[in-house]
């Protein structure tokens, strides 16, 4: 059986770790913080549930899938067994560097990297580990239990054995793997992003409502979704962080982050995760409706 490590238990995390261990694989679930890793299995179990309650799996299927993950508060051990590591802590390359410094140490000599980011270079990364060749960007999309996209990242060094292993594992997990080259944003960021950030830009001006931009991308282009209320979904400095990547990378005006958007961030407004953005989610109720939409 192939081990599967996956390093943070925030919403991306558990997402994978529940992905992989619906699919079959055994799963070791890695986070320093307890609670954050109690939080995580108790979110796998409701997703869980509202899968057996729409007859997307049965009960003994849930009940296999929590037997199949561990969790673990040390990354070195959590690893140590690992056949593949999927990272997916904070956006931030200096966290993200000393957890590859760390699993490249640890991890088996075999076992391949893979971080989850939506924009920091698969390259720069690999460049912090002694296995450039296998180190892989495999970006899932939220929520993972549901999205079918993997995007998968190539680094100027990953071997072609490395992006193969890669590509079928996704492809085991029902997903459906989509490959590219390590370039500021990929292609789902790359793209996503400037549309989001037109959108607040075109609130910014006046042009219209919050509620009325996203219905015209909802109603007339058909996104399941609003812009807004997707960038409120992902978070407010998810997205910021993700088009100053952007613009530092393409040195490109097109990319500079709007002044609402930055001024919101500065303000805490984030969206879903604190309660309010460009919509208001200060009950928790909203949020969970919001957060499990697709569930």
């Amino acid at each position: 059986m192939i081990n599967i490590s996956v390093i943070g238990a925030g919403t991306m995390g558990n997402g994978i770790a529940h992905v992989f261990a619906q699919n079959g694989f055994s799963v070791t679930l890695i986070d320093i913080n307890p609670s954050g890793l109690k939080k995580a299995l108790d979110t796998i179990e409701k997703n869980l549930d509202r899968m057996v309650a729409k007859n997307v799996i049965d009960a003994s299927s849930k009940a296999e899938t929590l037997r199949r993950i561990t969790t673990e508060t040390d990354t070195q051990q959590g690893v140590s067994q690992a056949d593949l590591v999927v990272e997916a802590a904070t956006e931030n390359f200096n966290i993200k560097a000393e957890i590859f410094d760390t699993i490249d140490r640890t991890a088996p000599p075999h076992a391949i990297l893979a971080t989850n980011t939506s924009s920091i270079s698969i390259t720069k990364i690999a460049a912090k580990t002694q296995r450039p060749h296998k180190v892989i960007g495999m970006h899932f999309m939220n929520p993972v239990p549901v999205m079918k996209l993997v995007e998968i990242i190539r680094g100027y060094n990953t071997s072609d054995e490395t992006t193969q292993a890669v590509v079928e594992l996704a492809a085991q997990l029902g997903k459906t793997p989509v490959e590219a080259n390590d370039y500021p944003g990929f292609v789902s960021n790359r793209i996503l992003m400037p549309m989001i950030n037109e959108a607040i830009e075109t609130l910014y001006n006046g042009v219209a409502g919050v509620a009325e931009i996203d219905a015209v991308m909802k109603l007339g282009m058909a996104h399941p979704m609003g812009p807004l209320q997707l960038a409120d979904f992902i978070g407010l400095d998810v997205c910021l962080f993700i088009l100053n990547v952007l613009y530092d990378g393409f040195k490109n005006p097109k990319y500079a982050p709007c002044p609402l958007l930055v001024n919101m961030v500065a303000a805490g407004k984030l969206g879903v995760k604190s309660g309010e953005g460009f919509y208001d989610y200060s009950t928790s109720k909203k949020a969970e409706k919001v957060a499990h939409r697709f569930l």
